[in-house]
């Protein structure tokens, strides 16, 4: 649950995050919000300049408490952290110091933007070290608003290519052309997930971050899954903190029905903080040894598939306790249930669960799966 020490400041979250619900509205008060109190700078490092290690716990306990007052923020926040990771691990010394000094110094917002259909991006070799760019990228959280967006592309090279990270300069996005129209979601309206073509950009080679391939190398591409989960985890404690103060103000805390159903909310609650924590605990014990990645990548998917089954049930359990009344406007849970409803949809559920199969049938015993 929040710190009670955050308390005003997750309230103030939650009203901004009431007010930014419209269709084609950044969260642009919450963003505000969380500069002031220095969260886009958290992950970082000053003194060199890189992503703090060993600190996954708190992240996702940030990420947690982001999530339990507005979706889209924790949503386009996650991104900005996932960026900074992977500019971390596979950036050179010089794009670490430019970049996170873009963050320390300027409060600037960056994002992961990865999805497309089948007009992609392409990253073509132009001469003189230069790169051109043509394609779309689809579902890009903060659309308008990430001044250093890291996308992915195919690079197209005479002796070769992969898929390539790189990041589109903060100036060249005024050239990045908008499309808003396809974006008419359920929920997550704030998250302004547009589509994005960048056909006709130009990058240098020092805009390319890491080898080709590099995105997809594990156990981070996976075990990047946890940081979701959490923000989706602090959507179900807002689920069970809504329901309950619904049933109060109500005087239906006294109905036996009630009482099971909150309890078996809170339980799903309490098993997530379980899961999300000893997640957060293997990650810093496993992350950096190579021999750990396919149990590692394993266990997040585990925890990502246990956050997704019990949000749902969490909703499901708060439907039937609170009724109709609160899961219309204005009331909290009508708009937590939309956004979560939507963010729950993340990609390749099914060859997560397979991967976990695959990983414990691989293995002569089960007693020491997870040690």
């Amino acid at each position: 649950m929040t710190n009670p020490f955050l308390r005003p400041f997750v309230s103030q979250l939650k009203n901004f995050a009431t007010l930014s619900d419209l269709e084609g509205l950044f969260p642009r008060r919450e963003f505000e919000l969380l500069k002031d109190a220095g969260f886009l700078q958290m992950p970082l490092l000053k003194d060199p300049f890189a992503f703090a290690p060993l600190q996954t716990r708190r992240l996702l306990d940030i990420l947690k408490m982001i999530g339990s007052a507005s979706l889209p923020a924790g949503r386009i926040y996650e991104g900005h952290v996932n960026a900074l990771q992977l500019i971390d691990l596979f950036g050179s010394r010089s794009q670490k110091d430019f970049y996170f000094s873009e963050v320390l110094k300027n409060q600037s917002l960056f994002g992961v933007w990865n999805t497309q259909d089948g007009d992609g991006v392409k990253i073509k070799e132009a001469g003189n070290g230069q790169y051109l760019l043509e394609g779309s990228k689809n579902f890009c959280s903060g659309a308008g608003w990430i001044q250093w967006p890291l996308i992915t592309g195919e690079l197209i090279l005479k002796g070769g290519g992969g898929w390539q990270m790189c990041v589109i300069p903060a100036e060249k996005m005024k050239d990045v052309l908008v499309d808003s129209s396809v974006w008419k979601p359920l929920g997550m309206r704030a998250s302004v997930s547009y589509k994005m073509n960048f056909s006709g950009i130009v990058l240098d080679q020092k805009d390319l971050i890491g080898p080709p391939d590099a995105y997809y190398r594990q156990p981070y591409f996976s075990g990047g899954a946890v940081r979701f989960a959490a923000v989706q985890l602090g959507a179900a404690e807002a689920i069970l903190e809504e329901t309950h103060q619904f049933l109060r103000e109500n005087n239906r805390t006294d109905d036996p029905f009630q009482k099971v159903r909150t309890a078996e909310i809170a339980c799903l609650v309490e098993t997530g903080n379980l899961w999300i924590n000893r997640a957060a605990d293997i990650t810093d014990a496993w992350i950096w040894s190579p021999e750990q990645n396919e149990k590692l990548t394993a266990y997040i998917n585990m925890t990502r598939t246990v956050m997704n089954d019990l949000c749902l049930k969490s909703m499901q359990l708060s439907e039937r306790s609170v009724g109709l009344r609160a899961l219309m406007q204005p009331h909290p849970l009508e708009r937590i249930h939309r956004d979560l409803t939507t963010y729950l949809k993340q990609p390749g559920p099914d060859a997560a669960m397979a991967s976990v199969g695959n990983y414990v049938l691989g293995q002569k015993g089960i007693s020491t799966l997870w040690k």
